[in-house]
């Protein structure tokens, strides 16, 4: 018997794609998911502009605000998928804003977007504290996925 090894598709839906270690990355999530009890199925992470994500806030969520992240959870049971959709404009003003490298920045927020797949939401201080700890106790592992 074998298994299918599912990973992340990246894509960028305008502009030229920056350099990022998919590898890396699906190495990481896919232990950030085991470790929340949970298997990888099949996730999509998109690069979009303000403008775009600016248009899905509002056609879905309805909410009329830059936001850096919109994830759409097709998660089932303890299968783990879905699509996030990602501001590369919002990431770049937030790693400016808070002093941190890019890559730094897009990390935490790839991994904002999987937490809310395993089912971690950011409503209200006490759900937003524990995501911000989940995000950084990930954040450290990161460095030994290369």
């Amino acid at each position: 018997m074998f298994s299918l090894k599912r990973m992340i598709d990246f894509s960028w839906s305008k502009g030229s794609p920056f350099e990022i270690n998919s590898t890396q990355i699906d190495a990481w999530i896919e232990y950030v998911v085991a470790q929340e009890d949970k298997t990888l199925g099949d996730a999509a992470v998109v690069f979009c502009s303000d403008e775009e994500l600016l248009v899905m806030n509002k056609q879905h969520l309805d909410h009329d605000f830059y936001t850096d992240i919109i994830t759409f959870d097709y998660t089932d049971d303890k299968i783990v998928s879905g699509d996030l959709f990602i501001s590369i404009d919002r990431v770049k003003e937030n790693a400016a804003d808070l002093s941190l490298e890019f890559n730094v920045e897009l990390s935490r927020v790839i991994v904002h977007g999987f937490l809310h797949l395993c089912g971690y939401g950011d409503k209200g201080e006490d759900e937003e504290k524990g995501m911000r700890q989940k995000e950084d106790f990930y954040l450290n592992k990161l460095k030994g996925f290369t």
